[in-house]
């Protein structure tokens, strides 16, 4: 009223200056490193791998070179390599590898690591029936290999110069739902950020007590909206939704949270994964 402003006021105000400040400098970071991602590695020998068991889907015509950078010395095809525990399947990452189909020309194959005494049939043909096809490399844009190995979490591998491994569940969906292409403002990225870890940390690592916390929150903003974060399906969903499925019982999910879990087990995508628990 007289006209002063309050001086905590300003405090707030430049304190919500420097966070967007931060949130700005941490996505250019990380749109410069995605565009140094070439190839990745395994300890075993990928070329040969795929070229004996693959499985195909020939759509899409999405430009990896526009997310990935250019391929120097390993050709058209980019190999992304999956170390995971049969014991606790990425389904998330699953369900993103259907979305990857529909991109890009893919090229996937399925083996058991020696660490693992035996693998169940159905997630052998988690990429569905495999066949010796002499198929050629340069005929794909993607290679997906998915190798069932002791790990105590998920890892993907890359020949990349000065960065580590990809681990998690989480982190290596972050990477395979980037390859799509879709593009969000900062504060629909730092949501969707928000509701993996969420997932990943309450939900499938968490206390039942955290687990039931992060449920109520699914189940509040299910109320309001038809998905997570906005009016469409993002990666919060994706991971979410695997979460859910794999740490709780039926009985322990709020009514809310139920009519969101039928509607992504209704898409093809999700349907496929949900599969692999039956």
């Amino acid at each position: 009223m007289s006209g002063k402003v309050d001086p905590a006021l300003k405090v707030l105000e430049a304190r919500q200056d420097e966070i967007m400040k931060r949130l700005y400098e941490l996505k250019a970071t990380v749109d410069g490193l995605s565009k140094t991602i070439t190839t990745p590695d395994a300890d075993i020998d990928v070329t040969s791998m795929v070229q004996d068991t693959p499985s195909m889907s020939l759509t899409g015509s999405v430009n990896l070179d526009s997310l990935l950078g250019k391929a120097s010395d390993y050709g058209a095809l980019r190999d992304i390599v999956i170390n995971a525990n049969p014991s606790h399947p990425p389904l998330s990452l699953l369900v993103l590898y259907s979305l990857l189909c529909e991109r890009y020309k893919v090229l996937s194959a399925v083996h058991v690591h020696s660490s693992v005494p035996s693998v169940p049939a159905h997630l052998l043909k988690c990429f569905g029936e495999q066949g010796n096809h002499n198929y050629s490399r340069h005929d794909f844009q993607l290679g997906f290999t998915l190798i069932w190995k002791d790990v105590p979490k998920p890892q993907m591998k890359f020949n990349i110069q000065n960065m580590c491994p990809i681990e998690g569940e989480g982190n290596i969906a972050r990477f395979l739902f980037s390859l799509l292409g879709q593009a969000q403002d900062v504060l629909t990225a730092t949501l969707v950020d928000s509701w993996v870890d969420t997932a990943m940390f309450q939900l499938v690592e968490g206390s039942n007590k955290e687990k039931a916390t992060a449920l109520r929150s699914l189940n509040g903003v299910l109320g309001r909206t038809p998905w997570l974060v906005g009016s469409d399906l993002t990666l919060a969903d994706i991971v979410a939704w695997c979460a859910v499925l794999q740490s709780s019982s039926a009985t322990d999910v709020p009514a809310n949270v139920q009519k969101w879990m039928k509607c992504c087990e209704n898409l093809p995508h999700f349907s496929s994964a949900y599969k692999l628990l039956k």
